[in-house]
C-alpha cells in the first residue's frame, strides 16, 4: 500500500509541476512562436509543430536570451548592453562568434545601401523640384516677352 500512496504523490507532483509550468507559460504572451515553427520546419520538423515543442523552444530562447542579457549588464557599462559586450560573452565559442560578426557586417552593410538609397531619392527629389521651378521661372520670363 505504501508504494501506491507514493506513486499517487509522484504523479500529483509531476501534475503540479506541468500546471506550474502552463500557468507560466500561459500567462505569458509568445513572442516568437510564428519565427520558431517556420525554423523548426526549415531544420526538419513537421510543417506544423506541436505547440508544446514550440513552446518548449520559446522558453529556452528566452532564458538564453535573459541569461545573456544579465551576463552582459554585468560587463562593461553596468546596466546598459552593448555590440561590444555581446561579442565578448560570446568570443570562446567560434559558431556564436562567427554569426555575430556575420550579422553585424551585414548590418554596416545595410546602413550604407540605405543611405546610398536615401542620397539617391534626395537627389532625385531635388532635381525634380530644380527642374519644376526652372519650368515656373521660364514660364514667368515668357510672361514678361512682349509678343510683337
Amino acid at each position: 500500500m505504501a508504494t501506491q500512496e507514493e506513486g499517487f504523490e509522484q504523479f500529483e507532483e509531476d501534475d503540479a509541476a506541468e500546471a506550474a509550468l502552463a500557468l507560466s507559460s500561459a500567462g505569458r504572451k509568445r513572442l516568437f512562436s510564428k519565427e520558431l515553427r517556420c525554423m523548426m520546419y526549415g531544420f526538419g520538423d513537421d510543417q506544423n509543430p506541436y505547440t508544446e515543442s514550440v513552446d518548449i523552444i520559446e522558453d529556452l530562447v528566452i532564458e538564453f536570451i535573459t541569461e545573456m542579457t544579465h551576463k552582459a549588464m554585468e560587463i562593461g557599462r553596468t546596466g546598459r548592453v552593448q555590440v561590444e559586450d555581446i561579442v565578448f560573452l560570446v568570443r570562446k565559442d567560434p559558431r556564436k562568434y562567427a554569426r555575430v560578426k556575420d550579422l553585424l557586417t551585414m548590418n554596416e552593410e545595410l546602413k550604407r545601401a540605405r543611405k546610398a538609397f536615401d542620397e539617391i531619392k534626395f537627389a532625385d527629389a531635388s532635381n525634380f523640384l530644380l527642374t519644376i521651378h526652372m519650368g515656373e521661372l521660364q514660364g514667368e520670363y515668357e510672361a514678361l516677352i512682349i509678343p510683337c
